[in-house]
């Protein structure tokens, strides 16, 4: 059995793994920028209903937020580990990525091309876990 290198496929899931995580958290600190947003301007508008309203939505927006970005940062940090779950994780987030034009779309495409049509990335999982 012919020992294979592995130092391209590293590199790219290294990359590929604080990318995920880079983005990840920069959609969570997105999440807490509206959030206060939200509550400021509920706040100014010195207007009870509006300020319980806008305190909802604030608190709904971040949460949706947490929810989508927790899994990424999770892949991410997988991948750097070289964890073998982190592979399937990665890809189901860079499937749902591509809806995310500009930025989830380039990471997206990355991500598969990376994971699923880089020769040797499915060998290098592999090994990991053996």
């Amino acid at each position: 059995m012919k020992k294979t290198d592995f130092t391209d496929v590293e590199k790219h899931v290294t990359v590929l793994g604080w990318l995920h995580i880079g983005m990840n958290l920069f959609m969570l600190f997105i999440g807490v920028v509206l959030f206060f947003i939200l509550i400021g301007a509920g706040l100014l508008s010195a207007d009870g209903e509006a300020m319980s309203i806008l305190a909802i939505v604030g608190t709904f927006v971040l949460g949706v937020m947490v929810v989508v970005a927790i899994p990424g940062i999770v892949a991410g940090w997988g991948l750097l580990k070289r964890k073998s779950w982190a592979r399937l994780l990665a890809l189901v987030i860079g499937v749902l990525s591509l809806m995310n034009i500009p930025f989830g779309t380039i990471l997206g495409v990355y991500t598969l091309w990376a994971l699923l049509l880089h020769e040797d990335a499915s060998d290098y999982f592999q090994l990991a876990s053996a």
